[in-house]
């Protein structure tokens, strides 16, 4: 069996959500390896749409067992809001095909309130977060004082955890004049949660080995893109995880041999949101017109995403970082309507031309973009579903990016229903179910 990992390769919301459900049948289990309720996977079936935060994309297709790594933060809230909201809609949701890490760290009552007074001292310089909590909880994780999933299992563990560390943040909220928590009301709120969750909270590490070991299949789904990976993104305007390839092994406690190839999701354009240098941005009426096609709002903040060109030189960059080995294309429908179409194939600085992407943002907010010009496709490739039929000019769009990024495009995706999906033959593993997938689509 081929194991495969799906992640995103700009700065997030390029479809991963509709990726993963895709190729789901191909899989016994599907599991998620960073980042918080923060970032969101819109899948659409059958008509509706489905909203995704947490749980992995993969629980809308039964038999899949998803799991929730190590590498997440979760709210307890949020995540048995989004189970109800999933059960309401008749997906099925028991401690049978979902997991939860016994050592995910949990969003806690005072991690919200800390990132707000954060993002606020930081005014003009603000990294445009969600306020969430998600940044304060990665923080207290690596401070080595964090509450964990497995805290839920013991109650006088639980209590003694809550009460130290409420009293350690309260000193600082009193300080920016917000009211103190009581550290009893925090550990009633949650040893309620507990009492719900704890069917679900599981040594993940050794279930996917144990798993992997009987010859089940994996798919491993990140979240965000690279570009906002903690290490390798626009530093300081990313995520607080890590969202590239390389997350996986440690958001889930699995060697790196586990992972048999790796699918970079792309958008045809680029977007990003929140705060940060954006090169290829496009701040004119083009970019409000590519934001309305795409319905360019955030799947779980509904925020409005900035829109640019795509920029080769991030994308090549996040392909080198990943060690992708093959690309899956989103939303070309998009721009079809256009004349021209411009792809960035590099960066000025103070005019010298830069060997790739930089590592400091302010090089990054000054880089000017040099771009190639290509003719746009008149003829509509929204929901085309034969590769071979497609207009010319969108295969020489398709041939030029495989070359300035050095990855070959295995899937393009002309719609949001599973249908509307192109899969390119050759380009999969070896040991990859591709049959299952291409059943799977109109289900």
């Amino acid at each position: 069996m081929a194991n495969v990992l799906v992640v995103g390769t700009q700065w997030g919301d390029e479809g991963k959500g509709k990726v993963v459900d895709l190729l789901t049948p191909a899989f016994d289990i599907v599991a998620r390896y960073q980042g918080g309720h923060n970032a969101g996977h819109t899948v659409y079936v059958g008509g509706r749409k489905v909203v995704l935060h947490l749980i992995p994309a993969g629980i809308l297709r039964p038999g899949t067992l998803c799991v929730i790594g190590n590498g997440l933060v979760v709210s307890p809230e949020a995540f048995l809001k989004e189970k109800a909201d999933l059960a309401a809609r008749g997906v099925r949701i028991d401690e049978t095909n979902l997991a939860l890490s016994r050592r995910a760290h949990l969003i806690m009552p005072y991690h919200p309130l800390l990132e707000k007074i954060d993002e606020d001292r930081r005014g003009e310089g603000k990294i445009g977060t969600t306020c969430r909590g998600i940044g304060p909880a990665y923080e207290d994780k690596a401070a080595r004082r964090g509450v964990r999933a497995g805290d839920l299992l013991d109650l006088d563990v639980l209590r003694a955890k809550i009460r130290e560390n409420v009293g350690l943040h309260n000193e600082f909220l009193k300080f920016h004049g917000v009211v103190p928590l009581d550290p009893e009301a925090v550990f009633k709120e949650f040893a309620g949660y507990a009492a719900e969750m704890a069917p679900f909270i599981k040594d993940t590490s050794l279930l996917l080995a144990r798993e992997i070991k009987a010859g089940k299949a994996v798919l491993f789904e990140g979240a965000q893109g690279v570009l906002l990976d903690l290490d390798h993104g626009t530093y300081p305007y990313v995520t607080s995880s890590s969202a590239s390839a390389g997350g996986a092994s440690t958001g889930l406690g699995v060697g790196p041999r586990e992972i048999h190839f790796v699918l970079g999701v792309v958008k045809a354009y680029t977007t990003r949101v929140g705060s940060g240098p954006f090169p290829t941005e496009l701040r004119d009426d083009l970019g409000k017109r590519i934001a309305a096609r795409g319905d360019e709002f955030g799947a779980t903040t509904g925020r409005p995403r900035r829109c640019g060109w795509f920029d080769a030189v991030a994308v090549a960059y996040a392909c080198r970082v990943n060690g992708i080995d093959g690309l899956a294309l989103t939303k070309p429908d998009v721009l079809e309507e256009l004349d021209e179409i411009r792809i960035c194939t590099g960066y000025r600085y103070k005019g010298d031309l830069l060997p790739g992407f930089p590592a400091e943002p302010w090089i990054l907010e000054k880089a000017v973009p040099e771009y190639r010009t290509l003719a746009g496709w008149r003829n509509s490739v929204h929901r085309a579903r034969d590769f071979a039929a497609l207009p010319a000019s969108f295969k020489d769009y398709v041939r030029t990016i495989e070359d300035l990024v050095e990855a070959k495009v295995a899937l393009i995706s002309t719609g949001v229903e599973r249908e509307d999906t192109i899969l390119i033959d050759g380009m999969w593993p070896a040991g990859l179910r591709l049959d299952r997938v291409k059943a799977g689509i109109g289900r």
